[in-house]
């Protein structure tokens, strides 16, 4: 259940206080975490015997044995260098710190099922509540769900890296969901703002890419204050994903509460898009428009229609950009300068990129 790599730093950080060599080994007796040489993956042909045995500890061959148990069973044993009292005190010290870790690690494991079983909808109502006062997680708390998702495969130090960010919240919950993301849970405080959640998205961003050096993608659900609707934080948080994908492709964090039209668009049935564009374009589609003709569009909807700022961010005479705004006119009937025709063709061009996305989804 505990990382090798928990293991590891554990007994590294026992030889640094105590100066004795010491490896945990597996119940069946491989080496999996030491601090001599050329042990780590060696085969013990004592172990078992000892883990058969009634003994506690045992010494043989200039080592000293210790079991390490989980709920009466021996887990692991813990194989101290030296026949001295020291290296006996020591061993026990590790063997009872070994065993606090495995029950955190079997507390956290607890949780990690539930949150997963909360976001999934897989509880019923009243399971929800009966477990969580079972394992102390507290109901009426503002909480919020950030999905992190990333550009490799599932590595268990990205769920580390994400915990150990905050380190003093032991009410926040961080868990894989599949093979490229992560949910954070998080408690909130009670007036933290929207501005302070998007920096902690900022703020896991930042150290993600920087330890790992990966592309690092969030999206942020909406404030729930009761457990049973963390599923929808999670949901919601998945949709802005998607929608931001399609809508905000140069964005790093989206949250599902500043989506705007496109949370709407997302929701369409395919059918109903594909005749509002047959409708509004009449016949045409978004091949028949020149890449020169959309970046003007694009550029002079940034600029809240406003022609002599278009031109001039566009480096282009004002006489240039009427000349495109009229062509685009004669094509579609929509004169863009007109607030209404300017939304009628904003939600067109948004609708066409949803279409396309979700033609790349089915191939």
């Amino acid at each position: 259940m505990i990382s090798n790599q928990i293991l590891q730093s554990t007994i590294d950080g026992l030889k640094n206080i105590t100066r004795k060599d010491m490896s945990v080994v597996e119940k069946e007796g491989k080496v999996i975490a030491t601090t001599e040489e050329n042990m780590i993956g060696r085969q013990i042909d004592a172990i078992e015997n000892f883990v058969g045995s009634q003994a506690d500890s045992q010494l043989i061959l200039g080592y000293q044995y210790f079991k390490v148990y989980d709920n009466g069973i021996p887990e692991y044993v813990i194989q101290v260098k030296g026949e001295d009292e020291d290296g006996y005190r020591i061993g026990k010290i590790a063997a009872f710190q070994i065993q606090s870790l495995l029950v955190a690690y079997k507390e956290r494991y607890d949780k990690d099922n539930f949150i997963k079983n909360l976001l999934l909808d897989n509880l019923l109502l009243v399971d929800i509540y009966s477990r969580a006062k079972k394992l102390h997680i507290e109901n009426n708390i503002r909480r919020i769900v950030y999905l992190i998702e990333t550009n490799i495969d599932k590595d268990m130090n990205i769920v580390e890296i994400v915990r150990s960010i905050f380190p003093a919240k032991t009410k926040d919950f961080v868990t894989a969901v599949d093979e490229h993301s992560i949910i954070l849970v998080k408690e909130l405080r009670e007036k933290e703002t929207m501005d302070e959640i998007e920096k902690i998205a900022k703020m896991i961003t930042d150290t993600l890419s920087t330890e790992l050096n990966v592309k690092v993608y969030i999206s942020i659900g909406t404030v729930v204050s009761d457990l049973k609707d963390v599923s929808r934080s999670y949901k919601e948080a998945k949709m802005a994903l998607e929608v931001g994908k399609i809508f905000e492709s140069d964005k790093y964090i989206v949250n599902y509460e500043k989506l705007g039209i496109g949370r709407l668009i997302y929701q369409l049935p395919l059918s109903l898009c594909k005749m509002f564009i047959k409708e509004v374009l009449h016949g045409l589609t978004m091949d028949d428009f020149d890449e020169e003709t959309l970046a003007t569009v694009n550029k002079f909807f940034e600029n809240n229609l406003n022609v002599s700022e278009t031109s001039r961010q566009l480096y282009i005479h004002r006489n240039t950009l009427v000349y495109r705004l009229d062509k685009l006119q004669k094509m579609t009937g929509l004169d863009l300068r007109n607030f209404d025709d300017a939304i009628i063709f904003k939600i067109t061009l948004m609708v066409s990129k949803y279409m396309m996305y979700m033609d790349k989804m089915v191939y």
